[in-house]
């Protein structure tokens, strides 16, 4: 495969609009939401293609495989710290739609890349 900047990629470019969304959702937040879940979030949404940059810059597909992964987890955890900020009403309506179309999309573009270099394997190894 041939060597492509990691901001060129179309799954790291939607993992920056979900953190940055997530970011400008937070920010309104009170001081006792922000430090506990919204902390949380933004970590989990930011790790999401932090691994993502890191994984690719480490030269070799098993590195970046085992970082996709990792990309994978923390959107999982993304994922628990929304629902824990929707059940919390931290969230209205329209954040959580508008934070649902990267939400679905991220899951199909990391497993497709996963795939392109021959990594899209269970869990279990």
């Amino acid at each position: 495969m041939a060597f492509v900047r990691f901001q060129d990629l179309e799954v790291y470019q939607l993992s920056e609009e979900l953190a940055d969304a997530v970011w400008d959702i937070v920010l309104k937040w009170d001081l006792l939401a922000r430090d506990t879940v919204g902390k949380q979030l933004i970590r989990a949404a930011d790790s999401i293609g932090a691994n993502i940059a890191e994984g690719s810059g480490r030269g070799s597909p098993n590195d970046t495989r085992r970082f996709l992964r990792i990309a994978r987890g923390s959107l999982m955890e993304t994922q628990h710290w929304l629902r824990r900020a929707f059940r919390r009403k931290l969230l209205t309506p329209k954040q959580t739609a508008a934070l649902q179309a990267p939400i679905d999309k991220l899951p199909l573009k990391l497993n497709a890349f996963l795939k392109l270099i021959g990594g899209n394997r269970s869990h279990t190894k």
